[in-house]
């Protein structure tokens, strides 16, 4: 799968605050650390390398001994203020306290009595710094899903019992079955619970607006040697393939890269033209067809055949619609007339 730009970020940022502290380190232990490959530490230091402050000249940048680098150890020599200590404006710190009240109203922090702990922590510490400004902040979070199931959810969590889930899939089948609760965590907008599914004796990530309902059983969770990542990209997709689901293969523009980095994808592959391979799987082909036309120009090919030729129909078929409207004066749209406003040329069919 493709790296997210803000992990990449993440990481970036973490390289030169771990420099600044260590001292010259060699490549592979850094690619240890930070869990990529040696390539991938050369390719951050390069990106580094030439990232700075405004003016962007040699002595504004991030600078690290090349010599050092040849023989294969990373040696930070100009950390251009990353490591100073942050100072908050009153506004950046009401934001904070703003951001931290409602990551500690959420489940997925007061299901974990240690990560609520951590965020109590943070956010007392920095109400007080904030002073009165930090009183006239006030956060109610919108529920997420049926307010019972999350309440069911967290409390087994925070009690180490099991779950029973009536659950219903992407593919709009429903199930029952029994859940031993590991996590639950947030990503692009959506709750999901990662748990160990009984009925499938495996690891499962069940989205939280998908469970129809949840019980808390008597019965405690059981012990397992199970890694919970705090990415989900890797579960989600798994969570489709392991449902049989169709793939799906599309060359897209470098334009269209987003799709790789933002769309759950069982491969990722650069190709010598500048164009990006995607393998993801699909469960509703309604959601493929969207994506493809409205990202029409950057598609450059889908495979299997079929799923193409339906994408191109339904093009067609937007096309005729839109013609079955009537002429449309150019010069009348070109200056926003009634005839012409509000109409916007459909995406083009898929080649």
């Amino acid at each position: 799968m493709a790296e997210r730009a803000d992990d990449r970020l993440v990481r970036l940022l973490g390289l030169v605050a771990f420099l600044d502290g260590a001292g010259p380190v060699r490549v592979e232990e850094l690619a240890d650390r930070f869990g990529v490959t040696p390539r991938q530490v050369r390719e951050d230091v390069d990106a580094l390398w030439v990232s700075g402050t405004p003016g962007y000249m040699p002595d504004d940048l991030i600078d690290f001994d090349a010599f050092s680098l040849e023989d294969g150890v990373v040696s930070l020599t100009r950390a251009r203020g990353m490591t100073r200590p942050l100072r908050l404006g009153t506004r950046e710190a009401v934001a904070l306290v703003a951001a931290l009240r409602a990551m500690h109203a959420s489940p997925a922090v007061q299901s974990d009595r240690r990560r609520a702990a951590v965020v109590a922590s943070a956010l007392d510490k920095l109400t007080a710094a904030t002073g009165e400004a930090a009183g006239a902040v006030d956060v109610q979070l919108e529920g997420e899903g049926d307010p019972q199931v999350v309440a069911a959810v967290t409390t087994a969590l925070a009690e180490g019992r099991r779950l029973h889930l009536r659950y219903v899939n992407a593919a709009d089948v429903t199930t029952e079955r029994d859940v031993d609760p590991l996590r639950l965590l947030t990503q692009d907008g959506a709750m999901y619970l990662v748990g160990w599914c009984l009925r499938v004796d495996g690891r499962r990530t069940f989205r939280v607006d998908r469970i129809l309902d949840a019980r808390v059983l008597d019965a405690a969770v059981a012990e397992r040697d199970v890694e919970v990542a705090g990415d989900l990209g890797a579960d989600v997709w798994a969570s489709v393939a392991h449902r049989g689901a169709p793939a799906a293969t599309l060359r897209l523009a470098s334009a269209a890269r987003w799709v790789a980095e933002e769309v759950p994808a069982e491969s990722v592959r650069d190709l010598p033209d500048g164009t990006v391979e995607v393998r993801l799987r699909v469960t509703n082909p309604a959601w493929l067809r969207r994506l493809l036309l409205a990202n029409a120009p950057d598609v450059v090919s889908v495979d299997p055949p079929d799923v193409a030729r339906d994408v191109g129909q339904s093009a067609r078929a937007a096309l005729d619609a839109y013609a079955a409207t009537g002429p449309v004066d150019s010069a009348d749209e070109a200056a926003g007339s009634p005839t012409g406003a509000g109409r916007t040329a459909p995406p083009g069919p898929v080649g």
